[in-house]
């Protein structure tokens, strides 16, 4: 199994970028089809992208095209999430998650790991 613990969460304001951060352990890195998930306030869970398991595929909650990028070294085991022009209704608890499927996945069921979230609040 792989352990997820995300960091770079904070509070920002309109218009700002941050990265979030995700470190893997345990099995293998590349075994693993990777994803950002969000939780906001009175909402459910959310998609946010995903890449598959070398990197050369990517995709997007159609909202985030335009704004994140999602990326990923493998040979430092990371996973990253670049936000961009955040606005105050991305605020919510980002979590990473590890999907069995080396290919992109992007329903919640597909990820069978997942790390603690990182909380990202976007004042307006």
């Amino acid at each position: 199994q792989v352990q997820l613990v995300e960091s770079g969460g904070g509070v920002v304001q309109a218009g700002d970028s941050l990265r979030l951060s995700c470190t893997a352990s345990g099995r293998s890195f590349t075994n693993y089809g990777m994803g950002w998930f969000r939780l906001a306030p009175g909402k459910a869970r959310a998609f946010v992208a995903a890449i598959n398991w070398n990197g050369d595929s990517t995709d997007y909650a159609y909202i985030h095209k335009d704004r994140f990028i999602i990326s990923r070294d493998n040979d430092k085991n990371m996973l990253y999430l670049d936000m961009n022009n955040l606005k105050p209704d991305d605020t919510a608890v980002y979590y990473c998650a590890a999907s069995s499927r080396t290919g992109l996945a992007y329903y919640g069921e597909d990820y069978s790991y997942w790390g603690q979230g990182t909380q990202v609040t976007v004042s307006s």
